[in-house]
């Protein structure tokens, strides 16, 4: 979930802000599609070859010490200048609405993965249970994780907003304005 929160966060950089929450309602529209075909797809695969749950966990378990240790060797290698200079905003000869469908997808094929794992660990914890109880824990993880992950990712990317509107109504002064230049210096980093 966590994973979830960050890429889809970052994937609405260099949007408007305007633009933000439809980029993220988007997003949480296309995370749904997904779910409704990795919820039937993992529940088939349950029935049909219960034995495969266990190694598509050890694979999701891979891919995640995979993105981890990515993500590490990153922070300590990358020039934050190089990271700096990819994150200006760079339209690559497209229009505005171009960029944002391309972030969009981008978004849409992470969430695919994640939603995987999500599913399949969802399923692995509730694999010796009936059929209808299966179907009940993943399809209700699947909806209250979407709604969780695109609600919080729509908060986060919004702060930066609050944060400007704080210092705005304190004129720059007092504690509203302290709160104000933290969530700012929060949403940057």
């Amino acid at each position: 979930m966590g994973d979830d929160l960050a890429l889809n966060a970052h994937q609405v950089s260099g949007v408007s802000a305007e633009r933000e929450i439809p980029v993220v309602w988007s997003v949480a529209k296309g995370s749904f599609r997904n779910k409704c075909i990795l919820v039937p797809a993992a529940l088939i695969i349950s029935f049909i070859a219960p034995w495969l749950i266990n190694p598509l966990l050890l694979l999701g378990g891979l891919f995640l010490c995979y993105e981890g240790a990515e993500k590490i060797l990153e922070k300590l290698f990358h020039n934050k200048q190089q990271v700096d200079d990819q994150a200006t905003l760079d339209l690559g000869g497209d229009s505005v609405e171009e960029y944002e469908n391309k972030k969009i997808a981008g978004a849409i094929r992470t969430d695919f993965i994640l939603s995987a794992e999500i599913i399949v660990i969802a399923l692995g914890t509730v694999q010796g249970q009936s059929t209808s109880i299966q179907i009940m824990v993943v399809s209700l993880i699947a909806v209250l994780m979407t709604i969780g992950v695109y609600g919080l990712v729509a908060g986060i990317v919004k702060l930066d907003d609050l944060g400007f509107y704080l210092e705005r109504k304190s004129n720059g002064k007092g504690v509203l304005s302290s709160i104000g230049r933290g969530l700012i210096a929060f949403a940057l980093n």
